[in-house]
């Protein structure tokens, strides 16, 4: 299983980034993802890279290590621009490149209409969203365009396995291998040492007054927890590094031990 690590775009300084992604790098992260906001939720005010052009400069500044967009809304960029877009960040990192797709939800709204565009019913988004990636997939075999990968997100271990099985039951009545869809979790991931660190985190974080339905456990936990979400074919964990600036090392060096 690969092991990726979200990074926050939400800043006007793009060395932020690139050095969180240099030190994800040093600590065996597989990739590093960025979400993709024309401002953060609810914050029109405050600043957002683009995930594309940030994420090509991560990639030629780190060789080897890969990239992903952690979603893109359909709708949200021309299908051609989109493409144009993705087929450059795969080229930069050696084919390295993931783009999620999705639909949106209440926050995509006002970044929608700061843009002048539509936010159409949910059954249209949805719809969009498959125009959108048969018209990527035609696009990069070289096909014109006439006109996946599922991610239960936040989910914990329980509620993940078995989405995990829903979805390969549904490809298998679809006619597909569940090899071919497999399933990918991500969430933001608090993890002590051990108890005693964990409780302390837990603490300061609830003192801030952030959210706490999150994924909390020790280093122990996370093993356990990878190991499960390993074993239903998972083929990414991608993790927000909440708590201390070393987390995102602990999670690698607990990973892949």
């Amino acid at each position: 299983m690969k092991l990726g690590l979200v990074l926050s775009v939400f800043t006007a300084d793009p060395a932020k980034p690139m050095a969180s992604a240099g030190r994800a790098a040093a600590a065996g992260y597989d990739a590093v993802f960025a979400s993709d906001h024309l401002f953060p939720p609810g914050a029109p005010d405050r600043p957002s890279l683009e995930p594309y052009t940030l994420l090509a400069a991560i990639g030629a500044a780190n060789p080897g290590l890969g990239v992903g967009v952690l979603v893109t809304r359909a709708g949200f960029r021309p299908v051609g621009m989109l493409a144009k877009q993705a087929a450059a960040l795969d080229q930069v990192t050696g084919g390295r490149a993931v783009v999620g797709l999705g639909v949106g939800d209440a926050n995509g709204r006002a970044e929608h209409a700061a843009l002048g565009l539509g936010y159409p019913p949910f059954p249209e988004r949805l719809a969009l969203l498959e125009e959108t990636v048969l018209a990527l997939r035609a696009l990069f075999a070289g096909r014109p365009w006439q006109g996946g990968r599922w991610v239960p997100a936040l989910a914990g271990a329980d509620t993940f396995v078995a989405r995990a099985g829903e979805l390969a039951g549904l490809a298998t009545g679809a006619g597909r291998d569940p090899a071919e869809v497999p399933p990918t979790w991500a969430g933001i991931m608090l993890v002590g040492r051990d108890p005693n660190e964990l409780a302390a985190l837990e603490a300061e974080r609830a003192g801030k007054g952030l959210a706490m339905d999150i994924w909390r456990g020790t280093a122990d936990d996370l093993r356990r927890f990878g190991d499960r979400v390993e074993g239903v074919g998972a083929t990414w964990l991608i993790a927000v590094a909440a708590g201390p600036a070393d987390r995102s090392e602990l999670l690698a060096a607990t990973l892949r031990t």
